[in-house]
């Protein structure tokens, strides 16, 4: 998290002396490879990003680049070469803290069984407060991060009460099933293709504690020069999220590739998920939740004002509701 948090500090030193390389031509959109963020995909292979720009009298070439988390993307916008990403709240947060200029404009998704604590299938751990003293392993400065946070306080515990391991999402499936740690706390789709393999099984998800709220940001100078383009955007996010619920099965063929996931396993994670991307006064609570868990745990040094971070007007003009 450290060397992240650096690595980021580096590309806006190095983003203020070389400045932004932006085409004029051109809208720069960041995601990851899950089905967290599945609609970008969708809209993208769909042209309905494009044709959401035509109706403004805008025709600029769309390109959508993957990150395999969110710290690139931050380091990415600091070095201005994004108009646009769809990463966690987390690392959403945390580029706002080291002063990168986005605005948090929608979000990409929420469903709070996306993220969940989890043990290996045989374990005989089965509430909270059996973590007590046990390994557990969280890609810290994640969304999940918290989540854990929020599972020991259910079981009347805190970060003091384990041995907390901080691993990468992807490894925790390996180290659960090798015995190398006693539960992990992680997202989708790991939650569900582990599960249909009968590896793991979920000892506590999001439900009641935490929704899962996950950002759609953009460069506020974006905003600035070419609102109607932003509103563009959200507005073809919005059309494949309403697409995805109604044709999940169409819509899990189509996006598989782009998110590393089986068609049939892909429709599991859909049915979790509430792509719509309107923020909510209940995203936004969430959000500051965030931010307070990321300040007291000195995952951020400088407090966010959400509420200055988050930029409503964009969705409310697109006309989504």
């Amino acid at each position: 998290m450290r060397f992240a948090t650096l690595a980021t500090l580096a590309a806006v030193a190095i983003a203020a002396v070389m400045g932004p390389a932006h085409a004029a031509d051109e809208i720069r959109l960041a995601a990851q490879p899950f089905p967290l963020y599945a609609p970008i995909f969708a809209a993208k292979k769909k042209g309905w990003i494009d044709d959401e720009l035509a109706k403004v009298g805008a025709h600029p070439t769309v390109t959508l680049v993957t990150f395999a988390a969110g710290p690139p993307i931050n380091e990415s916008f600091a070095a201005g070469q994004q108009d646009f990403g769809f990463l966690g709240d987390t690392p959403a947060i945390i580029g706002k803290s080291v002063g990168i200029e986005t605005s948090l404009i929608g979000k990409a998704s929420v469903g709070p069984t996306s993220l969940a604590v989890v043990v290996a299938a045989e374990s005989p751990l089965a509430l909270p407060k059996d973590l007590k003293g046990k390994k557990v392993a969280v890609t810290k400065g994640s969304y999940a991060h918290h989540l854990l946070a929020l599972v020991l306080q259910q079981g009347g515990l805190t970060f003091a009460d384990i041995e907390l391991i901080n691993l990468p999402n992807g490894d925790i499936p390996g180290a659960l099933i090798s015995g190398a740690i006693d539960a992990g706390a992680v997202w989708e789709p790991i939650i569900t293709k582990f599960t249909a393999q009968k590896a793991i099984r979920v000892l506590a998800d999001g439900t009641g504690i935490k929704s899962g709220v996950l950002a759609i940001v953009a460069a506020t100078d974006f905003i600035k020069a070419k609102p109607e383009q932003a509103e563009a955007v959200l507005r073809a996010y919005a059309r494949a999220a309403t697409w995805i619920k109604s044709n999940p099965a169409e819509a899990a063929e189509l996006v598989s590739p782009d998110v590393n996931l089986s068609p049939d396993l892909l429709v599991q994670v859909f049915a979790k998920l509430d792509y719509n991307p309107v923020l909510r006064d209940e995203d936004i609570a969430e959000i500051k939740k965030s931010a307070e868990f990321m300040k007291s745990v000195g995952i951020i040094k400088n407090a966010v004002d959400i509420d200055a971070f988050a930029n409503r007007a964009i969705g409310q003009a697109a006309g989504l509701r």
